[in-house]
């Protein structure tokens, strides 16, 4: 029976995840939380301990230590109940080629003990869902590389799961057929359903994840929402741009620590964009009664998140993921 999660408990947490490879420790105890109904992306670079995390929160792979739920189940107690709670698509398609994208999902459909009619059903929604019903019929060989990934979401789905796993799903996908998947996942998230998303695309996570953790030497060396983790590392800045001279050479004498371009009567000066910052700015200006004709906000991206938590330096290695994030600061 698969169980749904409420709004007011976790659909996944994980407190103290372990897992080691002979010497070669994976993960090092993390700790992640993740809100039922939304998405959360788990970033790091290859061999960051991405897919184990994967593995062992889907039960295919036992943690070494940990207190690990998801779906509401203990995952040492009970993992039945957790596979019948979650579905997985992996980095490398599970479809069949050699039979028909209709074969799949009946295929998956007889996995789940569906009765013949209701498997049927079942699939024939899920394919025309996916936009796959003109080729449910044809091998699944023929089909493109974003059309295998629409079936294998579509075999995820057979079982109604209210938590899906989803590692790298737009791999080697083009960017077409990667902002058709993003649209799934929103619609699939949109209905209720909890997305865990591991992905080496930084816009990926960006334009999907409520919250992102990063994951490096095999600990979270930050987590947050896009903009949290944004304004962890410098280079954040706000731009006035004035028309009227007068009005720029007001607004130098009121705001202090700028940047100046009086050829092009612009003003820079640093920011972490927050509406506090900003406020405090527009309120000087308010002061002196000036107006500026642009405002702009810059704020570092998630790329310069990413190398800068990830970055191999020797104080990283020396103090761990920790470091790496103050020395970024």
């Amino acid at each position: 029976m698969t169980t749904t999660t409420t709004s007011s408990s976790p659909a996944i947490a994980a407190t103290g995840m372990r897992k080691a490879y002979g010497d070669k420790t994976v993960l090092d105890g993390i700790d992640l939380t993740v809100a039922a109904g939304t998405v959360f992306s788990l970033l790091g670079p290859n061999g960051a301990g991405k897919t184990t995390a994967v593995k062992i929160l889907s039960t295919l792979v036992t943690a070494d230590a940990g207190d690990l739920r998801v779906g509401g189940h203990d995952l040492a107690v009970d993992p039945q109940a957790v596979r019948s709670a979650i579905g997985v698509t992996g980095q490398f398609s599970a479809v069949d080629g050699l039979i028909t994208g209709e074969e799949n999902m009946l295929l998956m459909a007889d996995l789940h003990h569906l009765s013949r009619g209701e498997g049927r059903r079942i699939a024939a929604e899920l394919l025309e869902r996916l936009d796959l019903t003109e080729a449910a019929k044809k091998p699944a060989s023929t089909y493109s590389g974003g059309m295998r990934r629409r079936l294998d979401i579509a075999m995820t789905l057979v079982g109604r799961p209210r938590i899906i796993f989803l590692d790298e799903p737009t791999t080697g996908l083009d960017p077409r057929s990667r902002h058709n998947m993003w649209a799934i996942i929103r619609e699939l998230v949109g209905g209720g359903v909890t997305v865990f998303l591991t992905t080496q695309y930084l816009e990926e996570a960006d334009e999907l994840a409520d919250r992102i953790a990063v994951l490096s030497k095999g600990r979270i060396a930050a987590e947050g929402s896009s903009d949290e983790l944004k304004r962890l590392i410098p280079g954040g800045h706000v731009r006035l741009r004035f028309n009227d001279p007068t009005a720029y050479r007001f607004a130098v004498l009121a705001l202090h620590d700028v940047t100046r371009d009086d050829r092009a009567l612009t003003l820079q000066f640093p920011s972490d964009g927050s509406q506090r910052a900003l406020r405090a700015v527009l309120d000087r200006l308010d002061s002196a009664g000036v107006e500026a004709d642009e405002l702009t906000v810059h704020t570092p991206d998630l790329d310069d998140v990413f190398f800068a938590l990830t970055a191999d330096r020797a104080d990283a290695s020396a103090d761990g993921p920790d470091q790496a994030l103050e020395s970024a600061r």
